[in-house]
């Protein structure tokens, strides 16, 4: 797919916005609930993504009619502002002296002369860094879809979800993790908690220390049960940036927690002691 680049600012608490021109407005969402969703594919022959996002919308994406497209459809239909768009995008900042890119995916709202650096986000989530191997988030993709349709309603029902201080709410409104088991991999932990007595002692809730495919089946079967983590980070690649961390309920697609932090050593890439014990 055409990767469409997004510069975003970067602002004092730990959530990203798009500029001004991008936070969108209570109408906006009430025209996407009335909009046909068009969902941009990968350009490339060999596209893991394309076969994921598809199965993924075409079982849980029920908020509004939905369709693929590519992204030379996408280029022509954009402007059209009875239409939504689901798609990858290429996110910077414009304050970051590293440049970092990112992936994010992102619900948009058509407009007339749209660019896709103004057009309304309704919600963005990142996914990973440019060059981290999309096999980092594909398996966690049907949970992120399901969260987009629930912010949307959150949005609707609450406008203080909306725009650059919304997922802050997430974090306040998350309640209590006892009754929840947290799904960790081993990959994405701290190594002063990188075992199950080193977390037993910061975190007093339920979790285990899983596999990928554990986390994907308990998304799979909608465990009301589980939270598992999503890190974004450079998974040793060169550029030190930023290390997202987001805690989602594989059932019922809540945001538990959602923090990013600026990486100054290699082993920042990774979900902290700080981070656990956030959640007590």
């Amino acid at each position: 797919m055409k990767k469409y680049v997004v510069a975003l600012l970067i602002i004092a608490i730990p959530i990203v916005t798009f500029s001004q021109q991008h936070v969108p407005e209570v109408e906006d969402y009430e025209r996407f609930l009335k909009s046909k969703t068009l969902v941009v594919l990968d350009d490339a022959l060999m596209s893991f993504y394309n076969s994921r996002i598809q199965e993924v919308v075409e079982r849980s994406w029920t908020i509004t009619p939905y369709e693929f497209i590519s992204s030379r459809e996408f280029e022509e239909k954009k402007h059209d502002p009875n239409l939504s768009f689901l798609l990858t995008t290429i996110v910077t900042f414009d304050r970051d002296k590293t440049r970092a890119r990112y992936n994010f995916l992102s619900l948009l709202m058509g407009q007339p002369n749209a660019d896709v650096k103004t057009m309304p986000d309704l919600c963005s989530l990142p996914l990973s860094y440019l060059d981290v191997e999309e096999d980092s988030y594909l398996y966690k993709l049907e949970a992120f879809v399901l969260f987009m349709q629930s912010h949307v309603r959150n949005a609707l029902e609450d406008s203080r979800f909306i725009g650059d201080r919304g997922f802050r709410r997430y974090n306040r409104e998350r309640g209590s993790l006892e009754g929840k088991k947290l799904l960790l991999t081993k990959e994405d932990l701290a190594p002063d908690i990188s075992t199950r007595a080193a977390i037993a002692q910061n975190y007093p809730y339920d979790f285990e220390i899983v596999t990928r495919d554990e986390i994907e089946a308990a998304i799979a079967r909608q465990d009301p049960d589980v939270v598992f983590l999503h890190k974004v980070g450079p998974e040793g690649t060169r550029i030190r940036a930023r290390v997202y961390k987001l805690l989602v309920g594989a059932a019922d697609s809540k945001l538990y927690y959602w923090n990013y932090q600026m990486i100054k050593h290699r082993s920042d890439d990774a979900f902290q002691r700080r981070d656990l014990r956030r959640l007590r």
